[in-house]
This record gives C-alpha cells, sequence and structure tokens, in this order.
C-alpha cells in the first residue's frame, strides 16, 4: 500500500487535478484521495497508463495529419510534406499526396502531444473543493511490483554453540515509479488477497541494480495477526531497483547441533535384507528465539545461510534452510546437509509374519542392525528416529530408547573418534 502526500493549489468548486508518478501498477479501484487540511470531493479518476513513446505517439495520430521531413543525402537541404496516418499496426502506412507510402520516409513531426499519452504513469483526478489555496493532501493506493522478502546470515563459533545472526530485508521495486523519503513499513504474516484475473496493464522489465541501506534494526510490532516491521528512517526505493535494510542484529546466539539418522516405516511390514551402505547422516542446528538468547523478537520467513570460519578465519558456507514465520519463544531449527564422516549401514537381520491375533489384522516381527561410523578426530552423537507403523513395541535392544513420538522410536548414540557403534533391536508391530 502506498500512501502519497502531496501539497497542491486548488480553486473553490469544480477542479482537474493530474497526479504524476502514481505506480505504473496501480490498482485504480483502490485510489483513496482525501485533503488532511482541508475538504474535497473525488467525482472522477481515470488512470493514465499509456506511455509516452514514438510508437504509441504515432498510434495516436492514426487518421490525423503530421509532418514529414526529408533530407537530401548530397546536399543536406531539407524538404517537408504533409501525411496523413493511415496505419501504424506492425509497420507505418502514410498517404502523402496522391500516393501511399510505407516505413518512415524521413523524420516525423508532430504538432502536439495527445492529452491521454502521458510521459509517466498519471491519475487525472475530477475533484469538487469546498475552499480555495493551497492543501495537503494524501493519495493511498494498493500497487503490485512492490516485494520483499527476508534473508538471514548466520555464523557459528568455533565449537559450534554459538552464533552470530544478522537479518536483512530485501525490497524489489518494478513498480515503474520510485519512492524517495518514504516512511517503509513492511507486514509479515499470511495475509489473504484477492488475486485480479488479469496481469496488471503495464509490464515493467527489472534491472539488477541492488542498494545497501545504512544497518539500523527495524521497530516491530503486533498487527492484528500479523507483525508489522517499521523503518525509523526514511529512504529512497528508486525504479527498478533492489535495496537491503538491516532487520536484527544477535550476537552469541546460543546453538545445539544435531546429527540425525531417519529411519522409514515401510520395512517393518516386509522381508527386506540389506537397507542401505554408508546413508547419509543428516546435519542440523537449532535455537531458541527468546530474549535469554539474544533473540525475542518475531522473525519474519525467508532463507538463513549459515556460515563457519575455517583454520585460516575465513568464513566458508555450510549450508542453508527456509524458516517460516516464527514468533517469539519458538524455536530455529535449519537442515544444513548431510554429514561428511558420519555415515550408518543398515539392514533387516530377521522376519516373520506372526500369527494373526484377530480376523483383519496383521502381525509382523522383525531385527535389524545399525552400524553407525564416526572418521572424525572427536566423539560425535547421533540421534538414530526410527518410525515405526501401527501398534508397536521394541522385544529387544542394544541400546537404551525414548518414545519421541506415537510411532518413532529414538536412539542416541556415542560414537568414539575413529570409531563404530552397533545398534541392533527387534520390533513387533500389529496392524
Amino acid at each position: 500500500m502506498v500512501k502519497d502526500q502531496r501539497k497542491v493549489t486548488l480553486k473553490s468548486g469544480l477542479n482537474a487535478l493530474a497526479l504524476r508518478d502514481v505506480s505504473a501498477q496501480i490498482r485504480a479501484e483502490t485510489a483513496l484521495l482525501r485533503s488532511l487540511n482541508g475538504s474535497l470531493q473525488t467525482l472522477e479518476q481515470n488512470f493514465d497508463f499509456d506511455l509516452l513513446s514514438p510508437d504509441k505517439l504515432l498510434e495516436k495520430y492514426i487518421g490525423q495529419q503530421v509532418q514529414v521531413i526529408r533530407t537530401n543525402p548530397a546536399t543536406g537541404a531539407e524538404t517537408t510534406e504533409q501525411a496523413t496516418v493511415l496505419a501504424a499496426n506492425n509497420g507505418t502506412v502514410l498517404k502523402i499526396g496522391n500516393r501511399i507510402e510505407t516505413g518512415v520516409p524521413g523524420r516525423i513531426v508532430y504538432p502536439d502531444v495527445p492529452d491521454n499519452l502521458r510521459d509517466r504513469p498519471t491519475l487525472v483526478t475530477q475533484i469538487n473543493s469546498k475552499q480555495s489555496g493551497s492543501q495537503n493532501i494524501e493519495l493511498s493506493y494498493l500497487t503490485g511490483g512492490l516485494g520483499w522478502k527476508a534473508d538471514y546470515v548466520a555464523e557459528l563459533n568455533a565449537a559450534e554453540d554459538k552464533l552470530d545472526l544478522s537479518g536483512w530485508v530485501t525490497l524489489s521495486n518494478t513498480s515503474g515509479t520510485s519512492y524517495r523519503n518514504a516512511k517503509l513499513q513492511l507486514v509479515a504474516g499470511d495475509v489473504n488477497r484477492v488475486l485480479p484475473p488479469h496481469p496488471a496493464p503495464v509490464a515493467m522489465m527489472r534491472k539488477n541494480e541492488m542498494m545497501m541501506a545504512d544497518a539500523a534494526p527495524m521497530a516491530e510490532e503486533s498487527l492484528l495477526e500479523y507483525h508489522l516491521y517499521s523503518l525509523e528512517r526514511p529512504t529512497t526505493i528508486a525504479e527498478n531497483q533492489t535495496k537491503q535494510v538491516a532487520l536484527l542484529n544477535a550476537q552469541a546466539v546460543p546453538v545445539r547441533k544435531e546429527l540425525v539418522l531417519r529411519g522409514d516405516s515401510y520395512y517393518y511390514q516386509a522381508s527386506q535384507g540389506e537397507l542401505g551402505q554408508k546413508l547419509k547422516v543428516g546435519v542440523f542446528v537449532e535455537f531458541d528465539n527468546k530474549e535469554a538468547s539474544r533473540l525475542g523478537m518475531p522473525l519474519p520467513k525467508g532463507i538463513m545461510r549459515v556460515y563457519k570460519k575455517d583454520s585460516q578465519g575465513n568464513a566458508q558456507f555450510v549450508g542453508e534452510d527456509k524458516i517460516d514465520h516464527t514468533a517469539k519463544n519458538e524455536s530455529v531449527r535449519l537442515k544444513l546437509g548431510e554429514a561428511f564422516d558420519v555415515t550408518a549401514d543398515k539392514k533387516q537381520t530377521d522376519f516373520k509374519k506372526l500369527p494373526n491375533p484377530a480376523k483383519g489384522n496383521s502381525q509382523f516381527e522383525s531385527a535389524y542392525e545399525i552400524v553407525l561410523k564416526n572418521a572424525k578426530p572427536q566423539a560425535v552423537t547421533v540421534n538414530v528416529l526410527e518410525p515405526i507403523p501401527g501398534d508397536w513395541k521394541l522385544l529387544s535392544q542394544s541400546h537404551p530408547s525414548k518414545k519421541a513420538s506415537s510411532n518413532t522410536a529414538s536412539w542416541s548414540i556415542t560414537i568414539p573418534a575413529e570409531s563404530s557403534v552397533t545398534l541392533n533391536y527387534r520390533a513387533q508391530v500389529k496392524y
């Protein structure tokens, strides 16, 4: 939503007011014009988005007379002829005297620019003012072509137990006009919108121009069931520009790293044998969005990229993940990738179908071996998560487990440096 404040001079009674440099993707039906220090009534408004160009100017003069100026290439002398524009669709057709010519035989000179052809997108209004003189007016409207997204950069410390977090808002403006010294406010949340059936009348080309605003965190407040972020200083968003504005900065946020091996439920009801060699172990980091963790600000959804410094102090990219809108006191969990030095071999060592416990039910018993391998020079802990379907129970296990949820058994297994640990368990499943 754009709120555009201007100072205009009006006469008492009927006025024709042309507001230039509105968005080329304005939704004209949402436009609202009001006086901030006077009284006026809007009677009619028209959005002129037919912008001035040589082709458009020629189209507007179909059926009218123009002048064609030719230059003699030998002498440089110019001659002028009157011509009538007959057509400008897929080429130019002119009537000059008693002959018809196609193409442009010289320079075309037009007597004037038509009133409905504008150099910039313009909202033309007919208003009735109860007083004469200077008035401050505000035009508000909804527009396409303006967007924003949140991006985050996190840097893990050497111990991988804390991170420094920076949040940026990336603004993009392809609306067809610039917004100078604007008060910027961003709404984060899932706002319902009725999409128009047709695209906006003017399609704007986007340039790859990036501007970086000064790093000053934005103020945040609740708005209905959403969150509003306000930049506390004016900023200029130029036409066809991408700009980044600082959203937040947090230092030494406590973080938890987790290695996870997740299984599947399909192999508990059939004989499978080998289930995989060198299975990948997922790498996750998690932190709390709390004031006690030096955060506590509602985070708009976006992409969080994580870096860590190498032995020479150079920051290296170690993974990224999307986060959803995250409220205060909630947790952020990121999957960075798959571990290189920690893998697993898994196989089914036994399977048998048991007698059906009741009509329409099935019952199975199966056993599994998971060999967890650690090639790192230090010990690691892997959380093994096995989603077991149906009504299940563990008959035996080599390591103690927890029931993480109604259909998941979990083991937390520490693997010594450059070593391996084998997990064995037997499960009974009833459907």
